[in-house]
């Protein structure tokens, strides 16, 4: 299976101003993180908010640049492309956000949204524009007479898929879904979801799933990357991962999955505490304080990402204590 994209040490932080008197610090928001994905996979990264997962998507397309790292697009790295030299890329790579609200522009018809990147990469003349417009709202699932309304008009799942619709238009490789169904009711977030399946399938794509539930990318992730603090702490294929988790904080998400049984024993402890600030982070491994495995060792140095399984990474000294409470979980 060939690569299509390939981050590397990638790091990026930003230099947050002193308040009364305090100096200046740097908030690490993305600490090394290694990631790759393969042509047609769905790569599912889930972590807490702030832990860093959206900055990763908007350095891969550039809105962001990048401290340290590459990030490697069929073997040409990105990072010290200008905006000019990233224009063919970004046709290549598309994005869609949490709120798709406030991602379109409320002055523009649909029909105008779905043009406007057409004309920009000069994709198809300006007389076939409305039947190309008519087939890619037909393909999210939207009837013709959308193209003549403004976003105010539209539901929240209706205005999801448009913007699904505008990063179609330029016929992309990859999509990065950055919290594409967090901001929708449960039962459009299914219809969302098998939109997006159903659209890979068609148009052989490749997806970067971003979300901070694990229940919302099972279903949908080959692999998922689970993301703490700007690091990534475990890596596996997705049915590898949901069986035999081999950290902490995986096994706290797993754990905050609602599971309709009661009587289930081996639970493990809630997380102690919150996230801590990124301003700040503890030292060592910067999950111990919250970690019911913790120990001396944990304090004093980070755990290296070690392989322990064909495909399974993980960031943890104690990863064989952990996970032992899902074994029901099949």
């Amino acid at each position: 299976m060939s690569m299509l994209l390939e981050i590397q040490h990638l790091k990026k932080s930003f230099l947050v101003p002193g308040h009364k008197g305090s100096k200046a610090a740097h908030l690490k928001a993305v600490d090394g993180v290694d990631l790759q994905i393969a042509a047609g996979e769905t790569l599912g990264l889930v972590g807490e908010s702030g832990c860093g997962k959206s900055t990763v998507g908007k350095l891969i397309l550039q809105l962001l640049k990048a401290d340290e790292g590459q990030i490697l697009y069929r073997g040409t790295n990105l990072v010290p492309l200008s905006a000019r030299q990233m224009r063919p890329w970004r046709r290549q790579i598309q994005m869609i956000f949490q709120d798709p609200f406030s991602s379109l522009n409320p002055r523009m018809t649909v029909g105008e949204s779905l043009s406007e990147p057409l004309n920009i990469h000069q994709l198809c003349k300006a007389a076939d524009r409305p039947e190309h417009i008519r087939e890619l709202l037909h393909q999210v699932g939207l009837d013709a007479a959308a193209a003549n309304r403004y976003p105010h008009e539209f539901s929240g799942g209706q205005r999801q898929r448009i913007s699904i619709a505008r990063a179609l238009a330029v016929q992309p490789e990859l999509i990065i879904a950055d919290e594409p169904v967090s901001a929708l009711d449960l039962s459009v977030q299914a219809q969302i979801i098998n939109l997006l399946r159903d659209l890979q399938r068609h148009h052989q794509l490749s997806f970067l799933f971003i979300a901070h539930d694990l229940a919302v990318v099972e279903h949908v992730s080959d692999r998922i990357a689970v993301m703490y603090l700007g690091r990534i702490v475990e890596i596996a294929a997705a049915d590898e991962l949901y069986q035999r988790p081999h950290h902490p904080y995986t096994e706290a998400l797993l754990r905050a999955i609602p599971r309709p049984d009661p009587d289930l024993a081996g639970r493990p402890a809630p997380l102690r505490g919150e996230l801590p600030s990124p301003l700040n982070p503890p030292t060592g491994c910067t999950f111990h304080p919250r970690c019911p495995y913790a120990t001396d060792l944990c304090h004093q140095q980070p755990p290296p990402m070690e392989e322990i399984a064909p495909g399974h990474q993980t960031r943890c000294f104690h990863h064989k204590l952990v996970g032992k409470f899902l074994k029901d979980r099949k």
